[in-house]
C-alpha cells in the first residue's frame, strides 16, 4: 500500500507540475542562465586540455599511494618491535616507486601545465 501511495504521489506531483506549468508566462530571458548579473556568452561547456586529465589522473594516482602510507604509520610502533629493517625497507622501497614515478613525471612533461 506504501508503494502504491510513493507511485501515485510521484506521478501526480508530476501530472501538477506540467499543468501549473503551462499556465505561467515565461519569456526567453527568463530562461537564460544566470551567472553572476553577466550575459552568458559562448558554449555553456568548454573542452579542457588533455594535460587537465592526465595531471588529475596523476593526483589520484599519488593520492590513493599516499593512503598506504597512513595504516603503516598507525601500526609502526608496534611493528617496530618485531622486525625494524624490514617494516623500513618496506616503506623506503615503497617510498623510492613512488618517487620514482613522480620523476618520471616531471622527466615527460606531465606537470608541465603551459605547454
Amino acid at each position: 500500500m506504501l508503494g502504491l501511495l510513493a507511485v501515485v504521489f510521484s506521478f501526480g506531483i508530476l501530472v501538477v507540475s506540467v499543468v501549473v506549468g503551462k499556465k505561467g508566462k515565461r519569456t526567453p530571458i527568463k530562461d537564460t542562465a544566470y551567472e553572476c548579473g553577466m550575459l552568458p556568452v559562448g558554449e555553456g561547456s568548454t573542452r579542457l586540455s588533455v594535460k587537465f586529465y592526465l595531471v588529475a589522473m596523476l593526483f589520484i594516482l599519488f593520492d590513493i599511494e599516499v593512503v598506504f602510507l597512513y595504516p603503516w604509520a598507525v601500526v609502526y610502533k608496534e611493528m617496530l618491535k618485531e622486525n625494524a629493517a624490514l617494516i623500513f625497507g618496506s616503506m623506503i622501497s615503497f617510498l623510492a616507486i613512488l618517487f620514482a614515478g613522480y620523476l618520471y613525471a616531471v622527466k615527460k612533461g606531465a606537470l608541465d601545465w603551459k605547454s
